[in-house]
């Protein structure tokens, strides 16, 4: 038996039950992360639905509050379905994931909403509640510092049900780490987003849970954070460590050489001047890439310079 199950919150917009958000009225709301390469964004002003603006951290802090609210409320709806389980003797034998497609910016470094490499839009959970008969060398409660991404929730799932997990999956079973910590693992996960709200909003990056280096695919800009030490993205070290960016910059060229000369050509990552949404097999899009960008520009006329 297999149960899905989706909340459309805590996605905008930010309303929680009055009685959640009463948990959270006198309650310490930390101030959105900002540092130095983020002063470009500092006093833009903004509409409703703006994707860059500084609001104050007033503001910040008040969306955080109402933010947090709904998670709460998220986390009483999973309560229920687990007494549910519970109720009908289905919980001891039941495997659990709990995951978000994507977090929230909330006014770190002046964004809003999601589709950015930083952590507050791209760090998501990865809880798992493992059947009791399941036999492995991490005891519950444990935090697995191997990095993970929603594409090892399917290969998890067909491992659970002792199931054949095809080798065109490029996700891995957790339930192996679960058994065995030390089992070979990747080094690191990518994330990307095709140009949005921005033309320059158009990136590639890669981490490995300690590192994360970023390339903007038009600009050429780069940006490399050691989360361990920065876990706000405070601080771009590209300058600072030349060694790592170096060696992250060359992971990033093999990561994308197998896309072409579009993207990488006589060893060296290319600037690119359209964005790619889609396979070269997937039907054409009616609109052409300048009539969206001039789509967006529209919605958001005077929020992105």
């Amino acid at each position: 038996m297999f149960l899905k199950v989706s909340f459309a919150r805590p996605h905008s917009p930010y309303d929680p039950p009055q009685r959640f958000l009463d948990l959270y009225k006198d309650a310490q709301i930390p101030a959105p992360y900002l540092g130095y390469w983020d002063r470009k964004y500092e006093g833009l002003e903004g509409g409703k639905a703006a994707a860059f603006g500084d609001f104050g951290v007033e503001h910040a802090i008040e969306s955080r509050r109402h933010y947090y609210a709904n998670i709460t409320f998220i986390d009483e709806m999973v309560g229920k379905i687990i007494q549910a389980l519970k109720a009908n003797g289905m919980y001891e034998n039941a495997l659990i994931c709990f995951t978000s497609d994507h977090g929230d910016m909330l006014g770190d470094h002046y964004h809003w909403r999601k589709t950015y490499a930083y952590e507050g839009s791209s760090k998501v959970p990865f809880i798992i509640k493992w059947p009791e008969s399941f036999e492995g060398q991490v005891t519950r409660g444990s935090k697995l510092d191997q990095v993970t991404e929603l594409r090892d929730f399917l290969p998890t799932f067909l491992d659970a049900a002792d199931s054949e997990i095809p080798n065109e999956m490029d996700g891995l079973s957790v339930l192996k780490l679960i058994e065995n910590p030390q089992t070979e693992w990747r080094n690191y996960i990518d994330l990307e987003h095709a140009t949005t709200y921005s033309e320059k909003n158009y990136w590639c990056a890669l981490t490995d849970g300690t590192w994360k280096y970023i390339w903007f695919f038009r600009t050429g800009e780069e940006q490399l954070f050691n989360l361990k030490y920065d876990p706000g993205e405070q601080n771009n070290l590209t300058a600072n460590e030349p060694d790592e960016l170096k060696k992250w910059r060359q992971k990033m060229v093999n990561h994308l050489s197998e896309r072409g000369e579009g993207f990488v050509k006589n060893g060296k990552l290319v600037q690119r001047t359209e964005t790619l949404l889609y396979s070269p097999n997937y039907p054409k899009n009616e609109r052409s890439e300048t009539e969206k960008l001039k789509h967006w520009r529209e919605v958001y006329k005077g929020v992105v310079k």
